[in-house]
């Protein structure tokens, strides 16, 4: 049976969430997969939920690292299959992809919920060099209010 590469993108989760955030991943390139498999953890500004392969392969290439913002369509990993029904997603160069560089917050272990990314820089201030907040949100993330506690406690 044939194999090609296709290019898994990050979920759309309706008109008004644009932009999903890497909670945890549960793959590494090389592992092999099954459809309906949990391969990550994926937060928008509303929920967190569970991002799952959608076919039987082999992971090749992900392109995305935890604490990571990304577009809703932007390539999440890249997947060797041979599941004729996929493709529609079938990878364009054909070759696997070099990994994104991990964003200074994820190099940081500082993982930030979308909300508080926003407050953050609506505040004017750049989230990958605010490694002094206290990070209070589920799962030790950077929350909404503890950017709120943060901005509070400098204009005191």
């Amino acid at each position: 049976m044939d194999t090609f590469l296709i290019d898994v993108p990050m979920p759309s989760m309706g008109a008004t969430v644009n932009e999903l955030t890497v909670v945890t991943l549960k793959i590494q390139p090389g592992a092999r997969v099954t459809k309906g498999q949990k391969i990550g953890e994926l937060e928008s500004d509303k929920s967190v939920f569970e991002f799952e392969s959608p076919c039987d392969g082999t992971v090749r290439s992900i392109q995305v690292h935890p604490g990571e913002a990304r577009p809703s369509g932007a390539t999440f990993l890249q997947i060797e299959t041979s599941d004729a029904s996929l493709q529609h997603l079938k990878s364009k160069s054909g070759l696997v992809t070099a990994p994104a560089a991990p964003a200074a917050a994820a190099a940081a272990s500082i993982i930030w919920t979308p909300r508080a990314t926003k407050l953050a820089q609506e505040a004017g201030l750049d989230p990958a060099k605010m490694s002094d907040i206290e990070a209070t949100g589920p799962g030790g993330r950077v929350s909404g209010d503890d950017v709120t506690r943060y901005i509070e406690k400098r204009r005191a």
